[in-house]
């Protein structure tokens, strides 16, 4: 029995370490798509000025968009790419090109200084981040998934997004730290780029970091590497599968980025909170994201994932309004983490459940690339897109509430993409396309 638990203790380091190594680029991947959000109105003002401050934050959210709508090119090129030469290697170019981005936003001059090439650069850092971050997601999930233990494939894949609420965790404790120590105009003016700046200085550990992986075994047992053709082909004929482990997938993104990109913004301008109170609750937000996913994955493992993955969209369905309308009714710290936390729940168990789905029900051979474009479409078309659609829901109905109704409808997808996938208890049939 000793023997065996000596035995198990090198392996069970061996597999920490390659999760660490393996999900070290979603942590720069969130960092900077968080302080994107946090900071959306020093971002506004220096890249887009605009005498309506709403209009400058729309542009502003429009941006962060337009970079996402770059995932799905990202999930098809890239995805191909991991899914022909290996995990390790296209982790290593995603993580370079992500990296690229992160440095050109950073150090962009602003529009006082160089007038619209300022916008401009900004946009072009944001399709960059956008370009890796199709595939960046899709390709640890699946790397993750092939060095999983038996049976406990969600658990492990669960990994992928609870390593961005570290970034989330670490981005928001910066923030709060500046907004302690620099007032608020000092913020504005040129405060908000250290946050960026230390995200460029840990680049080069995460470079260390991921050019230590090793090849997954499943990838080397395969007998043949489909060639870019053969992963589009596959790709076009599982069109079905990839719409709707998008529409699975959507819940989580939307979600996600409330909790966490658009929440300081909705704690601000919204509800009329103060930074640091904004800032706290997107903390122990991350904290819950990270204990959930796990907890979710792990639960997905033993009675599968269609039940929780309904179990979580219907009560999202019928909470997510009446709860942001007892917040906006009389707004308070101690409400706004209350109603947060619920989400934060909603998110952790249906994302740890939703990675193993989805990487279960794509076809094997081409499982970076579908499972990548099938989130990368719900992030570009609706989860990236939920800070802009929040601010226009709530100008134009004048309903502090309404982004809501957002998330609501991003419940009613999830269930019947769930259950027209997992139809009968069995999850739909793939096609391996070859071409000759």
């Amino acid at each position: 029995m000793a023997q065996t638990t000596a035995q198990q203790i090198p392996q069970l380091k061996s597999r920490i370490g390659a999760i660490l190594r393996a999900t070290s680029g979603n942590f720069l991947e969130q960092f900077d798509f968080f302080l994107f959000g946090f900071y959306a109105s020093a971002i506004a003002k220096a890249f887009f000025p605009s005498t309506d401050e709403t209009a400058s934050l729309l542009n502003t959210f429009g941006v962060f968009w337009l970079g996402a709508l770059m995932r799905p090119v990202g999930a098809i090129v890239l995805g191909a790419y991991i899914d022909r030469i290996g995990r390790r290697q296209g982790l290593i170019v995603t993580l370079a090109i992500m990296a690229a981005g992160t440095v050109v936003i950073a150090f962009c001059p602003s529009y006082a200084t160089i007038g619209v090439a300022a916008p401009v650069i900004v946009l072009l850092g944001r399709l960059l981040q956008g370009f890796s971050a199709g595939v960046e997601l899709g390709g640890v999930s699946v790397y993750l998934s092939e060095i999983a233990t038996p049976g406990n494939r969600g658990f492990y894949t669960s990994f992928q997004s609870s390593s961005q609420q570290v970034a989330i965790f670490i981005a928001a404790i910066i923030g709060y730290l500046l907004s302690e120590s620099m007032d608020a105009a000092t913020v504005t003016a040129w405060g908000w780029r250290i946050p960026f700046f230390i995200g460029c200085l840990i680049i080069p550990l995460i470079f260390f970091l991921r050019r230590t992986l090793e090849e997954t075994p499943e990838f080397l047992a395969m007998k043949k590497h489909p060639s870019a053709s053969e992963v589009f082909a596959s790709a076009m004929a599982n069109w079905r599968i990839v719409i709707l482990g998008m529409m699975i997938a959507i819940l989580t993104t939307t979600t996600f980025y409330f909790v966490t990109v658009y929440t300081p913004t909705f704690g601000k301008s919204v509800l009329k909170l103060s930074s640091a109170d904004a800032l706290l609750v997107t903390v122990l937000v991350a904290v819950g994201n990270f204990v959930w996913n796990p907890v979710g994955g792990a639960l997905s493992d033993r009675i599968g994932r269609k039940p929780v993955l309904l179990a979580i969209a219907t009560l999202s369905l019928l909470t997510a309004y009446p709860a942001l309308h007892w917040l906006v009714a009389d707004p308070s710290f101690g409400k706004m983490l209350a109603v947060e936390m619920m989400f934060s729940f909603y998110f952790g168990i249906y994302s740890g459940t939703m990675l193993g789905a989805l990487v279960e029900i794509v076809p094997a051979h081409v499982r970076t690339t579908c499972f990548s474009l099938a989130f990368a479409l719900a992030a570009a078309l609706f989860g990236t897109f939920t800070p802009f659609a929040s601010t226009w829901l709530i100008d134009h109905t004048g309903d502090k509430a309404s982004p809501g109704f957002w998330l609501m409808f991003a419940a009613v997808l999830g269930i019947i993409a769930a259950s027209t996938v997992y139809r009968g208890g069995k999850a739909m049939a793939t096609r391996e396309v070859v071409t000759a």
